[in-house]
């Protein structure tokens, strides 16, 4: 396992993380069987774990508690705050009001008195980022987490975060998290530069893009029951990778000159999209989200992978750099695309 430095902090990570997304009723509900899972990472090398309140409402946390009990000090823990935790107004975003609350309930869950990278899940267009970085900046003097930083922002969003901890004395971002994959490259135009700028860690989400570039889908075949697909349909998790979409049947054609370039790397096509996301420098660390202990063993056999320029050339010729084929795969539609802000009353 390599570990790299996570943007300024010092902190060494491991450059896969495990995504516990999957844990409870998202994915395995197996409570035993998840913590074999955080098991098995540990004994590979990992020390990375990342969380979120939202995760099978709160119970991705809840698993994670039980699993690090006795060992908290191994890993290095993340978790995340901003998206519906319920149905009342205020149960969710980036305020004062909400961070303040939802900072209580994640400790309580993950049975710890800190979590060392606590995340903006989402930008929050309606909270002013001064009054958000204030509540994170009182944390950290608390001790209740060590550092903060971003998931899914935009690069402009990143550069305003930054000037306001300049001119007001506040903490700062010390990462981002976004989605990225050989199919979703949208990043590689302006956010990995800002985040190299700003000095940023990159834990980057999706990188077999929802699944796609798991091998699991053909296009025109039913989606296997134990995938994503069939156990989320008629939602986003579900959508991204239905093979009915528009937008998936033109990722199948790519997705199949892919195939080809993997098996002239003399690798399956998902540890070569892994092996792809390693590769940019401004990469810390790639988040693997194993439902099963079989999945976490399979995407661990090649954690060494790593691809020559020629094969990286002949991906930029299928996929250029900086191009995303399927909007979705971006993890959130800002506010101001919506028709009632770009129309004139």
């Amino acid at each position: 396992m390599e570990y790299r430095v996570l943007g300024r902090t010092g902190i060494k990570v491991s450059s896969y993380c495990l995504g516990t997304g999957n844990f409870g009723a998202w994915g395995n509900t197996n409570v035993e069987e998840c913590i074999q899972i955080v098991d098995e990472s540990l004994a590979k090398g990992i020390n990375f774990i990342d969380t979120a309140d939202v995760y099978s409402a709160g119970g991705s946390e809840e698993i994670l508690g039980k699993a690090l009990k006795g060992r908290r000090e191994e890993v290095v823990l993340t978790s995340k705050v901003g998206l519906p935790m319920g149905k009342g107004l205020n149960q969710s975003g980036n305020s004062r009001f909400w961070i303040r609350r939802e900072v209580e309930n994640s400790l309580r869950r993950l049975q710890t008195d800190y979590i060392d990278l606590y995340q903006l899940h989402r930008p929050d267009p309606s909270t002013d980022i001064e009054e958000t970085l204030s509540v994170l900046t009182e944390l950290v003097q608390e001790g209740k987490i060590r550092y903060f930083g971003s998931s899914t922002f935009q690069a402009w969003q990143i550069v305003e975060a930054h000037m306001v901890s300049e001119t007001r004395n506040l903490g700062r971002l010390s990462s981002e998290q976004p989605p990225y994959s050989i199919l979703n490259r949208s990043i590689e135009l302006d956010v990995l530069e800002a985040t190299r700028k700003y000095g940023m860690g990159v834990l980057v989400w999706s990188p077999l893009s929802g699944g796609l570039l798991s091998g699991k889908y053909s296009k025109g075949q039913a989606t296997p029951e134990d995938s994503r697909a069939h156990r989320f349909q008629g939602n986003y998790l579900g959508s991204i990778v239905d093979p009915a979409r528009e937008e998936n049947r033109v990722k199948f054609e790519i997705i199949s000159l892919l195939q080809e370039v993997a098996k002239e790397a003399g690798l399956s096509l998902p540890h070569m999209a892994m092996a792809f996301t390693q590769a940019h420098p401004s990469v810390t660390s790639t988040i693997i989200g194993p439902r099963t202990i079989a999945h976490l063993q399979d995407t661990l056999n090649n954690v060494d992978a790593r691809l020559s320029s020629d094969i990286l050339d002949a991906i930029d010729k299928i996929v250029a750099p900086g191009k995303t084929l399927d909007d979705m795969e971006r993890g959130w539609a800002p506010d101001w695309l919506a028709a009632s802000q770009r129309r004139r009353a």
